[in-house]
């Protein structure tokens, strides 16, 4: 009983001391967003600031964002393949976030949930725990890629808009781009910047507008950017074209929100089952101590639970893909 107090002690700790590190992450990060802010509303015009730079003999650039952490982390995974996929994911998800960074986060998280699930259930469900805090840690990628996809859906008619009164005006497609950039909010309007970016280095249209879709893969969005190449290709009436495409992805925009409020009870259910199953074996473990410990302890209970879990994770798949519809 001791040695399980200890160990759930142990857990508990580590898993404060993670939410710390994740609060203070955030901390600093709002703090050099807020520092960035500042010192670029207070700056002076670019030529002033190059003079004045030049005149004193200081560098007139300022290091860019905070400090990071976690950087011989980060250079040993940010060369191999996982470390490339998690870096591309990371940036579609637009999270302030190096590799280092979120693998120690998920790490911390994978120990204290082994530990804590190794005490207050029983030490089988250790790497079960454990494995809960890989797989959430990638689902919280995909939910905040995919949450990034949205909204940048919902941003597709204005951008469609802005886009054709700019070619309308007989600005560029270059230019047309840059602007809407600067006048669109996030997620659109940092995405277009990166468009910009990469347009002002000599990277061709086609290359940008298919890295975009890649970085947000939806069907509206693929829409839009083989509109936007086929007229940088071949010219056309590109106006009307976006303009009839702004009319559709306002309707298409209409039919998302109403098919996700009647798939709302679906999405709920797959997270209600699991749940109850935990909340079960919490209920026997705390009706009767030690329960759990000993039913895991044969062979035949461990293949019991295993097989209860992979249900369960059967389960929650097959409910999700019920209320999974494209539109």
């Amino acid at each position: 009983m001791g040695s399980g107090l200890s160990t759930l002690t142990v857990g508990l700790l580590l898993l404060a001391l993670l939410c710390a590190v994740a609060g203070l992450h955030a901390y600093v990060s709002g703090r050099a967003q807020a520092r960035t802010l500042v010192d670029r509303l207070a700056a002076p015009a670019p030529g002033a600031a190059g003079a004045a730079g030049a005149a004193a003999g200081q560098p007139t650039d300022r290091p860019p964002g905070r400090r990071r952490r976690f950087d011989a982390l980060d250079r040993r995974l940010r060369d191999t393949g996982l470390g490339r996929r998690l870096r591309h994911k990371l940036r579609a998800t637009g999270l302030d976030l190096t590799v280092g960074e979120y693998a120690a986060y998920v790490l911390a998280a994978f120990a204290a949930l082994w530990l804590i699930g190794s005490a207050v259930l029983a030490p089988f469900f250790g790497p079960l725990c454990g494995a809960v805090a890989l797989w959430g840690g990638n689902a919280f990628l995909n939910w905040q890629r995919a949450r990034r996809t949205e909204r940048f859906i919902s941003q597709l008619p204005e951008l469609a808009r802005l886009i054709a009164n700019g070619t309308a005006a007989g600005l560029a497609m270059r230019t047309a781009l840059s602007m809407a950039a600067e006048e669109m909010e996030d997620p659109a309007g940092a995405e277009l910047a990166t468009v910009a970016n990469q347009l002002a280095v000599g990277r061709s249209m086609e290359e940008a507008l298919a890295e975009l879709g890649d970085r947000l893969p939806s069907r509206e969005l693929n829409v839009l950017v083989t509109t936007l190449i086929l007229a940088n290709r071949a010219g056309g009436t590109i106006v009307a074209s976006l303009r009839n495409l702004t009319e559709t992805l306002e309707e298409r925009k209409e039919t998302r929100r109403e098919v996700r409020t009647m798939l709302a009870e679906i999405n709920a259910t797959a997270v209600t089952v699991p749940a109850l199953g935990l909340g079960a074996l919490l209920m026997i473990n705390a009706m009767s101590p030690g329960a759990l410990g000993r039913v895991t302890g044969s062979t035949a209970g461990q293949i019991a639970m295993v097989i209860a879990f992979g249900l369960y994770i059967v389960g929650f798949v097959v409910v999700r893909r019920f209320g999974r519809i494209d539109v």
